[in-house]
């Protein structure tokens, strides 16, 4: 089981941090505000994790280059290659994993009605997609469910949560936006063995 965070209260701290990393940068774009922020919520039913929160509505809502590789999107821009064919987002159901699925090495073979069922909710229930580093590799930041806060990365091979915990060998770090984003900004990769 991975720590749980304060993803109600903005750490000052944290704050601080991700404006350091991201409000002096001319790729970044402006914030929202929190009249938008507030509006977003109402929309889709559910109230954004801290720090992320406060980083949208006064740091910026976005950066066109890393991270990830492709640029950290807008509050709830797709990628470009996020493709037609996905469900429906729904970002008040809850995400649905708690620990690490390489649903690869599943030795059971799924249909495509199994796959859909189970594994485009990880896609498209409870998390807003932060950008991509290509190749349909998507990071997630979990806004609803028990890994509200957490930072995901989500391929067509399975989901890794970012940073400690019973998996923090593959991608180590402090769990969390403002962990994820500080790993980039060190110039560290994301996977332990890059």
């Amino acid at each position: 089981m991975m720590p749980r965070m304060n993803t109600e209260t903005c750490d000052p701290a944290e704050l601080a941090a991700l404006r350091e990393i991201f409000a002096s940068r001319s790729e970044a774009v402006p914030p929202v505000g929190w009249e938008a922020v507030g509006a977003f919520e109402a929309e889709h039913g559910v109230v954004l994790p801290e720090p992320y929160r406060t980083f949208v509505a006064e740091v910026c809502d976005g950066l066109r280059a890393g991270p990830p590789h492709y640029g950290l999107l807008p509050l709830l821009r797709m990628p470009s290659d996020w493709g037609q064919g996905r469900s429906e987002r729904l970002l008040g159901e809850p995400f649905p994993l708690t620990a690490a699925w390489v649903w690869e090495n599943d030795e059971e073979e799924l249909s495509e009605e199994e796959y859909e069922a189970r594994v485009e909710p990880v896609y498209n229930h409870g998390s807003l997609v932060l950008g991509t580093d290509g190749c349909g590799m998507y990071w997630h930041l979990v806004v609803t469910g028990p890994q509200r806060g957490h930072v995901w990365l989500v391929d067509e091979n399975g989901a890794l949560p970012f940073g400690t915990g019973p998996d923090a060998s593959v991608m180590p770090g402090t769990p969390g936006f403002a962990g994820w984003a500080a790993r980039w900004a060190e110039g560290l990769y994301w996977f332990a063995n890059s």
